[in-house]
């Protein structure tokens, strides 16, 4: 999928705005971000910084109370600091709430590459992280040019 239509596909995110109010994308969405902030093994100040942003401007993630979010996102990324192989597999578990639903599945992977390429670097581990997400939510990675 080129970025242009992930571009529009991301766009129409917000019109479906309503249709992501649920717990499952709530969860899954901050444990992609957790997921997405430890890629490679360091959480710097910046990633926390780009994910209270998405939190606080996110039209979608507006649905929520920020501060809730904001737990959650921290709750995931001390599973990871402990032990990222073991936080990993209970971080994806999370993520794996969405995959009931097709059009919050993909919301959560849009939610990864926009944090993986906040600071202008999708790099090599955080795509590697989102392309796993993609499995997890039995979508191609493919769709969204992983």
């Amino acid at each position: 999928m080129a970025l242009w239509d992930r571009l529009k596909e991301s766009a129409s995110l917000v019109a479906k705005k309503n249709d992501l109010k649920s717990g499952a994308f709530r969860d899954a969405s901050m444990a992609m971000c957790a997921l997405v902030a430890a890629a490679d093994g360091t959480i710097d100040p910046s990633e926390r910084q780009r994910v209270a942003q998405l939190i606080a401007t996110n039209e979608v993630l507006q649905n929520f109370d920020a501060m809730d979010l904001q737990r959650r996102f921290d709750d995931n990324l001390s599973k990871l600091t402990a032990d990222f192989a073991f936080g990993k597999v209970s971080v994806l578990q999370e993520i794996a709430k969405a995959k009931k639903k097709p059009a919050e599945a993909r919301a959560v992977i849009q939610i990864g590459i926009v944090i993986g390429g906040a600071d202008g670097d999708f790099d090599k581990t955080e795509q590697a992280v989102v392309r796993e997400a993609c499995f997890t939510l039995d979508l191609p990675p493919h769709e969204f040019d992983l």
